[in-house]
C-alpha cells in the first residue's frame, strides 16, 4: 500500500520530456503560487466584482488554511525525498499531501466559472484545473496521491461554500466588528497553535484568513466600497492598492527579519496583508480616489 502511495513511475515517465517542457510547466505552476494570488485576488475584489471577489478570497484562504493544516498533520514526503531518480524542477517547501496547487486550482477556478457563468471562463477553468496539477507531477514535487487529495478536499470545500456562502455572508454583514474580532481570531488561530512547531505555512494562511474576514466585515459596515466603471480609475485603484500591499508584504518581511517570536510576527504580517486587501485599500480608494457611478 505504501509503495502505491509513493510510486514515482508516472513522474519519471513525464520527466523524460525535460528540459523541453520545463518552461511551459514552470509558467503553468506559477498560476498556483502565493505571488500569483497576491496579485489576482485583489484584482477581482477591487476591479471586477466586489462581492464575488470577497467570496473568492475567503474561500481560497479557507482552502489554503485547511491544506496547510493537513500537510502538517499528515507529514507526507515529496517525490524527490524518496526517489533520487526524480528531478526537482521547481521549488517546493513543506510536506507533500495534499497538493495545495491542485486544491487552489479547484476552488478558485471552479468558483469563478460558477459565479460568472461565462463559457470561455468555464473552458479556461477546466484547462487550469487539469494542467496546474499535471505541472506539479512533471516538476517532481508531488505524487499522484497528493493530487487526488487536493482534488477531493478542494471539491468538498467548493460544494460547501456554494451551499453556505450566502447565509454566511449575510451573517457577516450584520456582525459588529468589535464583537467579531475575538470570534474570528479564535476560529482562525486554533489551527496554527495546535500544529507542531507552529508551522509557518499554517501561521500564514490562518492569519491571512482572519485579516481578510475581519476586513470584509469592516468594509461592509463602515466603508461601502464600490468599483468604479471608469477603466482608468480602476487601474489607478489597483496600482495604488498593490503598492500598499507590497510595502506591507515586503517591508514587514525585511523589517521584521530576526524578530522573536518569529511565528507571532508572521501572524501579524499576513493578518495585515489580508486586512489591507479587504478593507485598507478600499478605504483608500473611497476616500482619496474620486469614485462615481459605482459597479458591484
Amino acid at each position: 500500500m505504501m509503495a502505491l502511495l509513493f510510486d514515482t513511475s508516472l513522474i519519471v515517465w513525464l520527466q523524460q520530456f525535460s528540459p523541453t517542457l520545463d518552461l511551459p510547466f514552470i509558467l503553468i505552476t506559477a498560476l498556483g503560487n502565493e505571488s500569483f494570488f497576491l496579485l489576482f485576488l485583489p484584482l477581482v475584489y477591487w476591479c471586477i466584482h466586489r462581492r464575488i471577489g470577497a467570496g473568492l478570497a475567503i474561500l481560497f484562504l479557507t482552502s489554503a488554511s485547511v491544506n496547510a493544516i493537513a500537510k502538517a498533520l499528515f507529514g507526507m514526503p515529496r517525490p524527490f525525498w524518496v526517489d533520487p531518480s526524480v528531478m526537482q524542477l521547481a521549488a517546493a517547501g513543506g510536506n507533500g499531501f495534499p497538493s495545495g496547487h491542485t486544491q487552489g486550482a479547484v476552488v478558485v477556478w471552479s468558483y469563478l466559472a460558477v459565479r460568472f457563468q461565462k463559457t470561455w471562463l468555464s473552458w479556461l477553468a477546466a484547462a487550469l484545473i487539469l494542467f496546474i496539477p499535471l505541472s506539479r507531477l512533471y516538476l517532481g514535487v508531488h505524487f499522484p496521491v497528493d493530487l487526488a487529495g487536493g482534488y477531493l478536499i478542494g471539491g468538498m470545500l467548493l460544494i460547501a461554500d456554494l451551499l453556505l456562502e450566502r447565509p454566511v455572508a449575510e451573517k457577516m454583514e450584520t456582525l459588529s466588528p468589535l464583537r467579531s474580532i475575538p470570534v474570528m481570531f479564535a476560529a482562525t488561530v486554533v489551527g496554527a497553535f495546535f500544529v507542531k512547531d507552529q508551522d509557518p505555512y499554517v501561521i500564514s494562511t490562518v492569519a491571512a484568513l482572519m485579516g481578510t474576514s475581519l476586513g470584509v466585515v469592516l468594509e461592509r459596515r463602515w466603508i461601502g466600497f464600490q468599483i468604479n466603471p471608469v477603466l482608468a480609475k480602476r487601474l489607478a485603484c489597483y496600482l495604488t492598492g498593490i503598492g500598499g500591499l507590497s510595502i506591507i508584504y515586503f517591508g514587514l518581511k525585511v523589517g521584521g527579519a530576526g524578530i522573536e517570536p518569529t511565528w507571532l510576527f508572521r501572524y501579524v504580517r499576513y493578518g495585515l496583508v489580508g486586512l489591507w486587501i479587504a478593507a485598507g485599500a478600499p478605504l483608500l480608494f473611497h476616500r482619496f480616489i474620486k469614485l462615481h457611478k459605482p459597479m458591484l
